[in-house]
């Protein structure tokens, strides 16, 4: 639900790898944050998108973290606003206590349309070709196989991990692969499933010595209270993620944008929440945005029922390694200041007695975790890009009437959560297919820290 529309950096890479896409307009097609309706300067926008960013909670250890735990590094009114870069309020997809989820922004009021059939519980099994040209897809619903037919287009938006499965199981991708499972090859597309990559984190986890954390949330009076506010009013601990603080710093002097992300959480989250918090506690996920390890996934069988083999190579490279260092090193660093000293207990995670960087990288291994940010298995480039797999125009290279619309075509990761950003190329392959013109590049304003070369 954290909305991040990403930096303007990003999208000039993403562009000069996929020429003509225009992805610099990026600011034209999203909805801004809760700082566009306090006036401050904005980045412009070429129309409202349906998606909704309501302003934010403000609980007092979140208003700590921010004004105190920041210090000597910048703060941001408003990180989807001109200055990303520094601590501020996050904005997300939740509307009146609810999650705004783009089928609630998107589909849901397009469900009463004629020409619109939605189906539900329904299982893809892979896409139909009469020689290269896609005419439709497999599907199962209800224990049936069943087929349904495009006039014009098929467009997939499974997602980094479904997209690319399903494009394999439908005989596109490495040609070798396809024949050792027994597919037959459509074309062969050698990028399908490579180029995989995701942001890592880990959890630095500080004890809280004033009960002002959600740690007595989780007392069973205290839930059932919180789910009945919310089944009532929408409102209180139920109506938020809790996110409501982070930030968005250069890891050390000459990075030209933000590299490392803060999340910051007034609770202890253990293995994903399965084991209760322990005490009253806060924590930061932080991680670094723009890592160098790259990963694939490929298909397990020909079954599609079957999970693809994925393998992410998280922390395969040393400059992934050293980042990671910086990371928690600089996490403490923040934790350390003399405001937060009211709130600050005993570091639980890693714990004070790791310091050396083996130390560290021992830790970092053994905890980090994905931030659930796959992206990039089926790479937009040009025709002559041999790891490419859509062109700029989001088809799939070598055959005709298949599109991909989702995270997966992204030639790179962006900085930051891919909410917004997946929405931003929804809209743009919307623009595409419908034959809108492309959107004029505004020469919008690039933040630059006038300390680049000397500070972080």
């Amino acid at each position: 639900m954290v909305y991040v529309r990403g930096t303007t950096e990003d999208y000039e890479r993403c562009s000069a790898r996929a020429r003509g896409l225009g992805l610099r307009a990026l600011p034209a097609l999203l909805p801004q944050g809760a700082g566009a309706r306090a006036g401050r300067r904005q980045v412009p926008r070429r129309r409202r998108a349906p998606a909704r960013v309501p302003g934010q909670e403000r609980p007092p250890l979140h208003r700590a973290f921010r004004r105190r735990a920041a210090g000597r590094l910048p703060l941001t009114e408003d990180m989807n606003g001109f200055q990303q870069e520094g601590f501020g309020w996050m904005d997300m997809t939740i509307y009146e206590g609810k999650r705004w989820s783009t089928a609630c922004a998107y589909l849901h009021p397009a469900l009463s349309r004629p020409n619109l059939t939605a189906e539900a519980q329904t299982f893809v099994r892979r896409v139909l070709f009469e020689g290269t040209r896609a005419v439709g897809v497999e599907y199962v619903k209800n224990g049936q196989s069943q087929r349904a037919y495009a006039s014009k287009e098929v467009i997939l938006s499974g997602g980094a991990i479904n997209s690319p499965q399903l494009l394999m199981l439908s005989g596109v991708g490495n040609a070798d692969d396809l024949k050792k499972l027994g597919i037959s090859v459509v074309c062969h597309l050698p990028g399908v499933g490579q180029n995989l990559q995701d942001h890592l984190e880990v959890y630095i986890q500080q004890a809280c010595t004033r009960p002002i954390t959600l740690h007595s949330a989780q007392k069973p009076l205290r839930k059932v209270r919180i789910g009945l506010e919310w089944l009532w009013k929408f409102t209180g601990d139920g109506a938020t993620a809790h996110l409501e603080t982070g930030g968005f710093i250069r890891s050390q002097a000459g990075v030209p944008h933000p590299d490392i992300q803060f999340h910051f959480l007034p609770s202890q989250v253990i293995d994903h929440g399965r084991v209760p918090a322990q005490q009253e506690a806060y924590q930061v996920h932080v991680g670094t945005m723009r890592g160098t390890s790259v990963g694939w996934l490929k298909l397990r069988s020909a079954n599609p029922h079957d999970h693809p083999v994925i393998q992410p190579n998280y922390l395969s490279t040393e400059a992934d390694i050293d980042d990671f260092r910086r990371c928690v090193r600089l996490t403490r660093e923040i934790f350390a200041q003399k405001a937060l000293a009211p709130f600050r207990g005993q570091e639980l995670q890693p714990g004070s007695h790791i310091q050396s960087d083996k130390e560290i990288d021992a830790f970092v291994r053994a905890k980090a975790d994905s931030a659930y940010h796959p992206a990039c298995t089926c790479k937009m480039g040009q025709p002559s890009d041999p790891t490419a797999v859509v062109d700029p125009q989001t088809r799939v290279l070598g055959v005709e009437n298949l599109r991909v619309v989702d995270a997966s075509i992204m030639p790179s990761v962006v900085s930051g959560n891919l909410n917004a950003p997946t929405i931003m190329i929804a809209e743009k392959a919307a623009d595409i297919i419908r034959g809108r013109p492309a959107l004029w590049d505004e020469n919008v304003p690039v933040y630059k820290p006038r300390t680049l070369a000397t500070q972080r």
